[in-house]
């Protein structure tokens, strides 16, 4: 029906007779000449009709924008002074000859373009109409550009791409699953895979060495910004491997995605300890781009009499930490009021803070209501510590190590994005030597990352000392944000039943759920690892978007609904009866 993509036409076709079919984006009557803007995923190209053929000018006449249309026409240079530089094809228009309306629309819910003040609920509803726009059509095109570059620089590493089942049974891997019931197995149920773990794992014992697989996985959890009910990994496993092969496999691919796709080279990607980043940066996802750091300051504070320092400090899942921002005191208190009110989002009971005014005087120069408390050779020994300046502004955390992290290490985000202190466009690392285990907060051990994580110890080691343990897990981040992660698998049974001894799961929950894995780790297992990359936050980072909901084609809202087709809904009870199943509604309490 075409011989070229709207907007594919250049000066090159000057003179050429094409035909090209789109959606009419706009239409302009100028003194008995109708111009038409006509779009297509390529972009746009302005056509011109003229009366000289009067039933080709009455079609244009009455097209109105977003009918799909099918134009023929000879391309010619646009008159001097109509140039637009801005657009691919802005150096040329279409003189029309032929106009067939393939399809009439109705008025749009919205205008397409890339400036409509519409909201997100409304976009969902009309998704079809919202990604016709040019905007949302870039970030999906990149996003097909992604996919292929990550076939290619994986498959020229020897990888095979490998579909694994969708419909599995459940584990346990920290978030709710998403259940389907058995009509063939009356009471039992599918579940719907939150990774592909186990059966890539099983890949490797069947002997296919290097696999990887852009896959679908499932979480039923509370959803944010950069998480989806349904979403996409680049999956990918490796045997007869180290940490530092799987690394340099995916910083090769991540490297050949982001020079493909955006002419980006990066730069030497930093290896740092988990204890580094949480000491330093209060994250584990750290944003190097951003020139501050949190500095422990226990030591100095365990004596004082302002309590809310010295309890913190003296106990030992406590922490006080500072963060020093230069030239800090130029901000005004209801900006520090604001960022007080901000740390309270991750717990922090308050923001006490120093401006250093004069730091010679240490009786007058330093201005702040916790000054007081604080003995002169402290105010001292703290300014030393931080190297801070006059100007400059010192933030204070007190409180249990987790909640000072989170909240200096959100803060230290805000005040980067906020001043904008970025020292660089991207900065990757790889964030290394997690523990194997966290304690939840019954006081019981739980896996950091998954059970099948490789401790970088001996199961007796493991056994005496779990709570130190290191796990040979690795997470790859870019810009404070974790693109993925991974880790050197157990392939030794007795170390496999170590970890779950270590995590109470006796012999027949083992079984229960593992016991495939189990089995086969007893017939040759090869040593190998992997690591999975979250496509939707790969894609939203290099586009620059806000949100993955902004880079997936039928994104699921908030409330994990889907507004565009009325998803999830009730089912017929003939169909419930063929499942075994009876709906209980909750019941609600009269008010």
């Amino acid at each position: 029906m075409r011989t070229h993509y709207c907007g594919e036409l250049t000066s090159a076709q000057v003179e050429e007779t094409v035909t090209f079919c789109g959606w009419v984006h706009r239409r302009r009557d100028h003194g008995g000449v109708i111009f038409l803007d006509v779009r297509d995923r390529e972009g746009l190209v302005q056509v011109v009709f003229d009366p000289d053929v009067e039933d080709v000018f009455n079609t244009a006449d009455r097209v109105r924008s977003e009918y799909v249309v099918r134009i023929t026409g000879r391309v010619r240079p646009r008159p001097e002074g109509t140039v637009n530089p801005n657009m691919r094809t802005g150096e040329i228009e279409v003189l029309g000859k032929e106009i067939e309306v393939l399809s009439a629309s109705q008025t749009p819910a919205f205008p397409l373009d890339n400036y409509s003040p519409v909201g997100e609920d409304v976009r969902l509803k009309y998704r079809y109409l919202d990604l016709r726009r040019t905007e949302m059509q870039e970030k999906l095109i990149l996003r097909s550009k992604i996919t292929s570059s990550v076939r290619k620089h994986l498959e020229a590493q020897g990888f095979l791409d490998i579909e694994t089942p969708i419909l599995t049974r459940a584990t346990p891997e920290g978030a709710r699953d998403y259940l389907v019931p058995s009509r063939t197995h009356a009471g039992e149920f599918f579940a719907l895979p939150q990774s592909p773990q186990l059966f890539k794992q099983l890949l490797m014992v069947s002997g296919f060495d290097r696999y990887y697989q852009i896959a679908k996985c499932f979480r039923d959890e509370d959803l944010r910004a950069d998480r989806q009910p349904e979403f996409t990994q680049i999956d990918m496993e490796a045997s007869f491997v180290n940490e530092e092969d799987i690394m340099g496999m995916t910083e090769t691919m991540i490297r050949g995605i982001f020079k493909d796709t955006l002419g980006v080279e990066f730069g030497e990607f930093q290896h740092m300890p988990f204890s580094e980043a949480m000491e330093k940066y209060g994250s584990d996802k750290p944003d190097l781009r951003i020139p501050l750091e949190l500095v422990s300051v226990d030591d100095l504070m365990g004596e004082v009499e302002f309590k809310v320092f010295s309890g913190p400090a003296k106990d030992d899942d406590g922490r006080v930490a500072t963060l020093l921002l230069p030239k800090g005191s130029e901000l005004t208190r209801k900006q520090i009021d604001d960022y007080t009110k901000f740390v309270g989002i991750y717990g922090a009971k308050g923001l006490a803070y120093i401006k250093v005014n004069d730091k010679s005087d240490l009786e007058n120069g330093l201005q702040s209501p916790i000054v007081k408390f604080l003995p002169v050779e402290v105010r001292q020994a703290l300014l030393e510590r931080l190297d801070a300046n006059d100007g400059d502004l010192i933030f204070f955390g007190a409180d249990k190590a987790n909640i000072v992290n989170d909240a200096l290490g959100a803060l230290r985000c805000k005040l980067g994005a906020d001043l904008d202190l970025y020292t660089q466009e991207w900065a990757p690392l790889w964030v290394v030597d997690f523990p194997m285990f966290e304690k939840t907060k019954e006081g019981h051990l739980t896996a950091l990352h998954h059970p099948f994580t490789a401790p970088s110890c001996s199961p007796e080691a493991l056994k005496a000392a779990p709570e130190k343990a290191l796990s040979r897990a690795y997470d790859m981040v870019l810009n404070g944000v974790e693109l993925g992660g991974g880790s050197i698998r157990i392939h030794d049974p007795a170390m496999q039943q170590t970890v779950f001894e270590v995590l109470n799961i006796d012999e027949a929950e083992q079984q229960e759920k593992f016991g495939f894995l189990l089995d086969a780790l007893k017939f040759g297992a090869p040593p190998h690892g992997g690591l999975a990359f979250g496509l939707d936050r790969l894609v939203m980072l290099i586009t620059g978007a806000e949100s993955i909901r902004e880079v997936i084609a039928f994104p699921k809202t908030q409330t994990a609904a889907c507004v565009m087709t009325d998803a999830p809904g009730e089912v017929a009870p003939e169909q419930l009866r063929d499942l075994h199943i009876r709906v209980r509604k909750p019941v609600t309490e009269e008010k």
